[in-house]
């Protein structure tokens, strides 16, 4: 079934964060995703993450979707001029691949190539509608298309980032949605009442909601976020749960599982699981559900 199907079904939809390699060995990325065949219904490709150089998104989705595996493209504003978005975006659905996720993508100040430069030649909300309009059947110049793709559209929502009200994120959000998104993903949750508002208030729209549970691998990693990752709010007692674990990794593995079942218990469209380099841990995690 596809990711689309599953979601107009009602049905929760496990997603899981596959980062492409960084050169061209694709067998950890290969073997890891099939591992979890069956139990995740897609898995979200990032383009390149923290803006540190590795194979593509769309490399990265194609070699799975080339062994039967579900995927979302992630297309980023970053790297690309709206030229090479589109034709990017024309590539993957031909290879099969269906659901795309639009994100701003992070500086380049943050990634290993300090002397790229960032394009951003058009903004979040300009690609979500080039992607609606190639959808229609004409591309960002007007100039109409011979076929047309069909896309499940998603994007990200900015659910507790501490400077930023929830009114203005809703409302940023409704634009996002008018451009086209359909499916929202958030940063990691480790306590579903920062994004319960925004459950209520989307979800008698049909708007797709899902939480990023994020594996954490330690508790000095845990306290980090919780003082230095503006969108992320961990509580203390999740910390001093961990601390107090004698095997501090299987609990890590345990809390993630729960929030994956307290999503899906809450009524959430699904949720995107990101272990960072412990894809691994994938199944341990899946065991819950």
């Amino acid at each position: 079934m596809q990711l689309k199907d599953k979601f107009e079904g009602g049905e929760f939809a496990v997603l899981a964060e596959m980062e492409p390699p960084k050169g061209v060995d694709v067998a950890g990325m290969t073997d890891n995703a099939a591992r979890v065949k069956g139990k995740v219904d897609a898995f979200v490709v990032p383009e390149m993450s923290n803006a540190v150089m590795r194979m593509s998104s769309l490399g990265g989705a194609m070699v799975l979707q080339g062994r039967g595996l579900e995927t979302v493209f992630q297309v980023c504003c970053r790297d690309r001029n709206r030229i090479a978005i589109q034709a990017d975006l024309l590539a993957a659905y031909s290879c099969g691949i269906t659901s795309v996720m639009a994100v701003q993508g992070e500086d380049t100040s943050f990634g290993d190539h300090h002397q790229a430069r960032s394009v951003y030649d058009i903004d979040l909300l300009d690609l979500l509608r080039a992607v609606k309009g190639l959808e229609e059947g004409r591309d960002m110049a007007g100039i109409e298309l011979a076929g047309a793709p069909e896309f499940l559209i998603g994007s990200r929502i900015d659910a507790a980032t501490r400077d930023r009200s929830p009114e203005l994120e809703a409302d940023e959000m409704r634009k996002k949605i008018d451009a086209g998104a359909e499916f929202f993903i958030s940063p990691p949750v480790f306590d579903l009442s920062v994004i319960e508002p925004f459950q209520k208030r989307f979800q008698t729209d049909g708007v797709k909601i899902l939480p990023t549970v994020l594996l954490l691998k330690s508790v000095g990693m845990a306290r980090y976020m919780a003082r230095n990752v503006e969108a992320v709010y961990v509580p203390d007692e999740l910390i001093a749960r961990i601390q107090k674990a004698p095997d501090k990794v299987k609990e890590c593995v345990q809390v993630a599982g729960e929030l994956v079942r307290q999503m899906k218990d809450a009524g959430y469209a699904g949720a995107l699981i990101a272990t960072i380099g412990w894809e691994q841990k994938l199944p341990e995690i899946l065991e819950s559900l």
